[in-house]
């Protein structure tokens, strides 16, 4: 049964795949606005067996999402529910499949180990929250093992201490309940295995997204970082 609920549930992904590129190409063509990136990320979510449930109130523009990150699923489940970007490694771009999509959906791909290239990185998401199209970063800089929250890293928040005008940043706590563990995607596991583990599990997966109040705007990362750990995690404990 395993076997067929990962054939059912991947046969269903490539299908909306390829009817949300024919969507986004047309789209393109013709020089319109394109829904399809937020489109495909929510309903090929659905199709991997994703349920998600939003609470609290999610600014809708102009706003840098900070969430805690354990599995891709974190990517279907927000940029689902709220259309934002995200920030991702420079590194991601050369996946295959993977990268061509992340770029369509406005991806940002940063190089988090090269400190002379983190100023104008950071003057690029500034732009990016400026145009008003919702930002997300995952200040842990990996994904953690679904036990515990790895140390947000205060560089990771330069371009938003402090922010520009008008700018929130807003965090989220991204809550899987109980089987956060099982279907983490951390250390070294490939992410062939672990899709294959999620697609093949019995029943639907539930994940809430918990927007949270918007941060006090500061100049110190650190303490950017600090309180937006702080809120998640407080978060987390609360829903466990």
């Amino acid at each position: 049964m395993r076997r067929l609920r990962f054939i059912t549930r991947a046969t269903c992904g490539v299908a909306i795949l390829g009817f949300c590129f024919a969507g986004h190409g047309t789209a393109r063509l013709l020089r319109r606005h394109s829904p399809w990136p937020r489109f495909f990320l929510r309903h090929f979510g659905r199709a991997m067996g994703l349920d998600v449930q939003v609470v609290g109130r999610p600014v809708a523009a102009n706003v840098l999402y900070v969430a805690n990150h354990l599995s891709w699923l974190d990517i279907l489940a927000l940029g689902g529910a709220t259309g934002a970007g995200f920030i991702a490694k420079s590194d991601i771009a050369g996946w295959p499949l993977v990268g061509m999509i992340a770029r369509i959906g406005g991806t940002i791909f940063v190089d988090r180990e090269s400190r002379r290239a983190a100023r104008g990185q950071a003057d690029q998401i500034g732009e990016a929250l400026i145009v008003g199209k919702p930002i997300t970063l995952f200040p842990e800089g990996t994904t953690n093992d679904g036990r515990a929250l790895f140390p947000f890293r205060p560089a990771l928040f330069a371009s938003v201490a402090p922010p520009p005008a008008d700018i929130a940043v807003q965090p989220v706590a991204i809550d899987y309940g109980p089987v956060a563990a099982e279907i983490a995607w951390s250390g070294d596991e490939p992410l062939g295995p672990n899709a294959a583990k999620v697609l093949g599990r019995r029943g639907r997966l539930t994940v809430r997204l918990h927007f949270l109040p918007p941060l006090p705007p500061s100049t110190d990362r650190k303490q950017l970082a600090a309180h937006a750990q702080a809120a998640i995690e407080q978060a987390l404990t609360a829903s466990a």
